[in-house]
């Protein structure tokens, strides 16, 4: 960011401060955090050496293209661009009245009178993300994975009216689509198009992975039952208290799914530490299915949003690439597996 548009947000949140936390608190300084690609997450320091966290909604702050940006009001489609406040508001009173640890609100403001944009005011959460805490000291991760698969219980318990983002559930609304796996195929066919596109190595596997996604799809059986689900729960999106308690961030996905959703993604982004998260009860079927369509997505979605001009690029890249390879060897699985089933025959 350059310093003059740093100055700028730095005079504009001076207010948004005061309102938020009261005049006793004078900002003296504002940091950008990395990582957002949806809104804005900075950090407000006072001159009393507090912190909070603001959250702006802002186009100037998202880096997605436009057409996905446009989508974000479409809150009828499940996997819609999950951004802003309405989300947010959502999200939070649905986990805070579930006992699901997320930041404090201070202030949440969509009036404009006092930035440009709908922002949040949060408290700033003192401690690492679980992903820095996993790294560095996998033994003191131990009570707070605990805590996450208790928060995690509770929200699949929790079922909903129907499927879809909890704002739009809340309000009486009906998501597009008759069912979760009709949902998943859809937005698989769509990316697996979508990387075909853009990977030459993906397009020469599309005949084969458009069959493999629709033979998997075919093997979910009906489901009328919907848990609480983040969406996109990896262990940075989780923060940790001084007290060991998991702090779950970025909720604006937050929806009534089906859990195995949940679960696929989960198991991707914890890897061996997944084991202390899992669930009794979970659909293989559905699971094998969503995993591979959550392969699709996280090859498709990155080198989409490497469109603009996102400045983490590597790290975009390599996720594309990693998942691409998965995919591709998923693909290298079932071909040799139905080749043995073949011999057998």
């Amino acid at each position: 960011m350059d310093e003059a548009r740093r100055v700028a947000i730095r005079d504009r949140l001076a207010g948004v401060a005061r309102a938020a936390l009261g005049a006793e608190h004078r900002l003296t300084g504002v940091s950008q955090l990395r990582g957002g690609s949806k809104k804005g997450v900075y950090r407000l320091t006072f001159d009393d050496d507090s912190t909070a966290i603001v959250y702006i909604w802002d186009a100037a702050e998202n880096y997605w293209p436009t057409a996905q940006i446009d989508d974000a009001e479409n809150h009828a489609n499940p996997f819609s661009h999950a951004s802003g406040l309405d989300l947010f508001e959502a999200a939070h009173r649905r986990l805070d009245a579930l006992g699901v640890r997320t930041p404090r609100i201070h202030l949440a403001d969509r009036s404009r009178s006092h930035y440009p944009a709908d922002i949040a005011v949060v408290e700033d959460v003192p401690g690492a993300t679980l992903e820095a805490l996993l790294q560095q000291d996998p033994e003191g991760a131990k009570v707070p994975l605990s805590r996450l698969a208790d928060a995690l219980g509770a929200m699949q318990r929790h079922q909903g009216a129907g499927f879809g983002k909890v704002a739009l559930i809340d309000n009486g609304g009906i998501s597009q689509g008759h069912s979760c796996e009709q949902v998943v195929l859809d937005r698989a066919l769509d990316d697996l198009a979508e990387a075909a596109s853009r990977d030459t190595r993906i397009a020469g596997g599309r005949d084969r992975l458009e069959d493999t996604v629709r033979g998997l799809a075919e093997t979910v059986r009906p489901r009328s039952e919907y848990g609480l689900i983040h969406g996109e729960l990896g262990p940075d999106h989780v923060l940790v208290d001084r007290h060991g308690h998991p702090v779950l961030i970025d909720i604006e996905g937050l929806m009534f799914f089906d859990i195995e959703w949940e679960h696929a993604f989960l198991r991707l982004r914890f890897g061996e530490h997944y084991r202390r998260l899992r669930r009794s009860g979970l659909d293989e079927q559905r699971l094998t299915f969503y995993t591979l369509a959550m392969r699709l997505s996280l090859v498709a979605g990155p080198l989409r949003l490497l469109d603009g001009d996102f400045p983490d690029r590597d790290a975009m890249m390599g996720i594309a690439e990693h998942n691409l390879q998965q995919a591709l060897a998923f693909l290298r699985q079932v071909y040799l597996a139905s080749r043995l089933v073949t011999r057998r025959g």
